[in-house]
């Protein structure tokens, strides 16, 4: 069947974030995590099912939508999840926060290994822990974990989570078996708990293979809580849909309890009916959603090596994010980020917003038609020349 990922469609004037958080209606907007495509045709055929109906009150969640979830992951990634493993709630954000509350007492350390997703930040200081980081290596043009520094900071007593990021948001990574075990390892050796933000999980290019954490070994299993949703690889985030995946008894009690403190125990009856058709008839528009980013990273690579030569692209693995190194031009992410938005109208997240470590970088958003993206690469092409003039 033929997806057509080319299409241009008009997101402004539909109160999209992405979108029209910018007041100047000639922004290009290439850094929000969501796409400019159309969902799946199932999940629209399902949802449009769902309106007619025309009763929009609370939701029980069916058995349908825990088959669904434990058919994909077993079907797709080898993962055997059981029913009672499945708590539902209305986003990862969400989801990390309540894993942490239930997991940890105020003044307990979780860890991190930066530059990681901003959300992991504020999840951490809002439950009253202390943020420990260990920053990830860079090496050539990928990055690689720092695992000698990972053993001396989870065998402080004081450190109860790691927050993993599989595929890693912002440096592309897809963590290998060997990485995973070696992770896995030392958080049991250390007795500290591997909370696993897997939102990325679907979305890897040729040659890289995403592994649930907790798929690895039983023990991995039961010292592991997993963060899931189709909300990035289908682009519905805005259905507000996610899971959290423990095999735990006694952990998912704490963390059901953590999730009605939080009041975020309920969802919506669209996010439902989504998830269920993603999982149950959305692969084939995945497979070619895939192929489609793969090609834009491509031209994003081929665009950098002809044009802009002074920045680096980290090599992506996984998601839709690329990560590129700015240092050379000798500005601040954040001002680079703010020249660009002004003078070009392209927005680009800073790096320095997922930690120091990603002071001098910039993250692009490639999940856009072609033309979006060429578009926006020479609006980058034109700034750069600006900044090497000064």
């Amino acid at each position: 069947m033929k997806y057509d990922f080319d299409e241009l469609i008009p997101r402004r004037g539909t109160n999209s974030y992405k979108w029209d958080s910018a007041a100047d209606a000639g922004v290009l907007p290439l850094w929000v995590a969501d796409m400019d495509f159309r969902t799946a045709p199932c999940i629209m055929e399902a949802l449009r099912r769902r309106m007619e109906h025309g009763i929009f009150g609370y939701t029980r969640v069916p058995d349908a939508y825990y088959q669904a979830v434990i058919d994909w992951f077993g079907r797709r990634h080898g993962w055997r999840i059981d029913k009672e493993w499945i708590i539902y709630t209305s986003g990862v954000v969400p989801a990390l926060s309540a894993v942490i509350k239930a997991l940890t007492e105020p003044g307990d350390r979780v860890l991190v290994q930066t530059p990681v997703y901003n959300c992991f930040f504020s999840s951490i200081r809002n439950n009253g822990c202390e943020l420990v980081s260990s920053p990830l290596v860079r090496d050539g043009n990928t990055y690689r974990m720092d695992f000698d520094d990972l053993e001396c900071k989870t065998t402080d007593p004081r450190t109860k989570l790691l927050l993993l990021c599989n595929p890693h948001n912002p440096v592309g990574r897809v963590w290998t078996r060997e990485e995973l075990l070696r992770v896995g390892d030392i958080c049991l050796r250390n007795g500290v708990r591997v909370v696993s933000d897997e939102i990325h999980c679907e979305l890897t290019l040729p040659g890289h293979e995403y592994l649930p954490f907790a798929s690895l070994s039983e023990a991995f299993q039961a010292n592991a809580i997993a963060c899931l949703s189709p909300s990035k690889a289908f682009n519905i985030a805005g259905l507000q849909i996610a899971n959290i995946v423990s095999s735990d008894e006694e952990v998912r009690r704490r963390i059901d309890r953590a999730i009605n403190i939080n009041e975020v125990c309920d969802v919506n009856p669209f996010g439902v009916e989504a998830l269920i058709a993603a999982y149950s008839r959305g692969e084939s528009w995945l497979d070619a959603l895939n192929a489609y980013l793969y090609e834009n990273y491509h031209c994003l690579c081929d665009y950098f090596a002809e044009h802009l030569p002074q920045l680096s692209v980290t090599k992506l693995e996984g998601t839709y994010l690329v990560w590129v190194d700015c240092r050379a031009l000798h500005f601040s992410s954040a001002e680079l980020a703010e020249r660009l938005l002004e003078r070009q109208k392209l927005w680009l997240n800073e790096g320095s917003m997922y930690g120091t470590e990603g002071e001098g970088f910039l993250r692009i958003n490639i999940a856009c038609p072609r033309s979006r993206l060429i578009e926006a690469l020479e609006r980058l092409k034109t700034g750069v020349a600006e900044c090497m003039q000064i």
